[in-house]
């Protein structure tokens, strides 16, 4: 059983926080204004104030406490057209590109860390619940989950007879079997969305904000509200309200019976689903599998290392077995972890040592199956010669450990 809880309790100062629960396991964690990634996606009529040509790069002053970080590879195609350059080459230095005072839009595309500027991007996107549509570049892609060639096809005949040559549109999970219609509707929606902010953005001088992200809970409902998801609970009577006028203006209202709002005084949300219980030991070292073995993970700045245990899973009648039990039940896992505690980068797994070919290899397949549940890009990429997996995930903005610190730190 698939669900969303969406905590807005006292405890919290009012601020949201949503769990993702499978058969009651926390698989995901957001934290609504604790992020550094709180201005993703808002998309700003900017103003270029530093060029360094030796770096290929820029900062684009948009009116945020710091100014955008914009490298030579986020300029768009519509960019690169218009000052005389082919898109499907090399770009030229940075300053060849965007000179120091002029506007442009651009849009964040990861939260600051640390000391580091947030990045922005030229490239544009814009997520609605069955497409993402990208005003200045010619892709066309389907998402990775949708596998029937049937399907991928049908999506992509219909998304060239959506969108204009220069313009691009990435199919997300959610459209696959939606109806023509509603694809259509999503599009002109969006299509009508980024018209809006061109006109404004020749209204106003920069710095100005021109459209910022839905809100977490927004983009939640939008993005993981699909048919295997199977409740959405809310203690805010405000936030149940707003969901179901959301879900009503997405046209998704045969998930209304799915959204419930809980009222019970005694316990709270978290407390009742077993959350708050699994957010303290999420960030433990040493993680328990199903087959007796656990998972010990180690976070360095360089790279992640997981090293899979066979813990007292060792007096079976064929140890062979044993161990691949034990790797199956890691491969589950592990990606698992990598999406709670928000693990970017290179990851390093060391399972426990098999010497059969094939056992090898279902353990692989196994992971490579359960990294395609992460909707950020997550990838097996080799096995070593000493037997080591390599695994490489995008970063999606700060480590569970650091919202959570940021987190106790505010209430």
């Amino acid at each position: 059983m698939k669900q969303i809880l969406i905590s807005s309790d006292s405890n919290n100062y009012g601020e949201k926080r949503v769990a993702i629960t499978e058969n009651g396991k926390l698989v995901e964690i957001f934290y609504e204004d604790f992020q550094q990634d709180r201005l993703v996606s808002n998309i700003y009529k900017g103003r270029v104030e530093d060029v360094l040509s030796g770096l290929g790069s820029a900062f684009v002053d948009v009116g945020e406490e710091q100014s955008l970080f914009l490298s030579r590879s986020e300029i768009n195609q519509a960019i690169l057209r218009s000052r005389g350059f082919d898109p499907n080459e090399y770009p030229p230095r940075i300053n060849k590109i965007i000179h120091e005072g002029e506007s442009l839009i651009v849009q964040v595309k990861r939260g600051g860390i640390g000391t580091k500027n947030p990045q922005g991007t030229t490239k544009i996107s814009l997520p609605g619940r069955y497409w993402v549509f990208l005003p200045k570049d010619s892709r066309l892609g389907i998402s990775r989950r949708i596998t029937d060639d049937k399907e991928t096809q049908r999506l992509k005949d219909i998304a060239r007879n959506l969108k204009e040559e220069n313009e691009g549109l990435i199919a997300r999970t959610a459209s696959k079997n939606a109806s023509k219609e509603d694809l259509k509707r999503d599009f002109n929606f969006l299509l009508g969305t980024w018209k809006g902010i061109e006109e404004e953005a020749t209204k106003v001088k920069p710095p100005h904000l021109l459209h910022s992200h839905a809100g977490i809970v927004r983009k939640i409902i939008r993005d993981r509200l699909l048919e295997d998801m199977d409740k959405v609970l809310t203690d805010s009577e405000e936030v149940y309200e707003d969901i179901i006028d959301y879900i009503h203006y997405l046209r998704m209202d045969e998930f209304k019976d799915s959204i419930e709002l809980y009222k019970d005084e005694d316990k709270s949300l978290f407390s009742k689903y077993g959350v708050e219980e699994q957010l303290k030991g999420c960030l433990k070292r040493e993680v328990s599998l199903e087959s007796g073995g656990y998972l010990a993970i180690d976070e360095t700045e360089a790279l992640t290392a997981i090293d899979v245990n066979t813990g007292g899973n060792v007096n079976h009648k064929n140890q062979a077995q044993a161990i691949l039990n034990t790797n199956l039940a890691a491969a589950r896992e592990i990606p698992i972890q990598l999406r709670l505690r928000k693990i970017s980068g290179i990851i390093i797994v060391d399972f426990v040592d098999m010497y059969d070919n094939e056992d090898q290899q279902k353990v692989i397949n196994e992971l490579k199956d359960s990294l395609r549940e992460d909707r950020v890009p997550a990838d097996f990429i080799d096995m070593t010669p000493l037997g080591l997996v390599e695994i490489t995930r995008k970063r999606e903005g700060e480590s569970l450990a650091d919202l959570m610190e940021e987190y106790e730190n505010e209430v």
